[in-house]
């Protein structure tokens, strides 16, 4: 499996962005998918996640603010995040997970500041 993150970017707090993250090779065997960040001098955290049947979940901070989907015929899953802060700046990745294994992308810059 193959993860490709895109669409992070320098925003000004109280602004949005989408992230993409399409996903090729066997990606029959994607259940769970998520995204998680990690900002400069902290450990990487878990944002979100969406189950292969479509639930999700989110960290505190980030619900009602961030929306998880996933598109299942293109393979591509996203994240939708509205009324940014600057306590939301990170790298974001996104993760894919099958029976044996995690995959991860490289990675996407958020920067939220004025």
């Amino acid at each position: 499996v193959q993860l490709m993150d895109s669409g992070g970017g320098l925003v000004q707090p109280g602004g949005s962005l989408r992230l993409s993250c399409a996903a090729s090779g066997r990606i029959f065997s994607i259940g769970t998918m998520a995204w998680y960040r990690q900002a400069p001098g902290k450990q990487r955290e878990r944002v979100t996640l969406i189950t292969s049947d479509g639930a999700t979940n989110y960290e505190d901070s980030v619900k009602g603010r961030f929306t998880i989907a996933r598109n299942n015929a293109n393979n591509t899953l996203f994240l939708q995040m509205n009324n940014l802060k600057p306590e939301d700046t990170a790298v974001y990745y996104c993760n894919a997970r099958t029976p044996d294994y995690w995959y991860w992308g490289q990675g996407t810059q958020v920067t939220v500041s004025s």
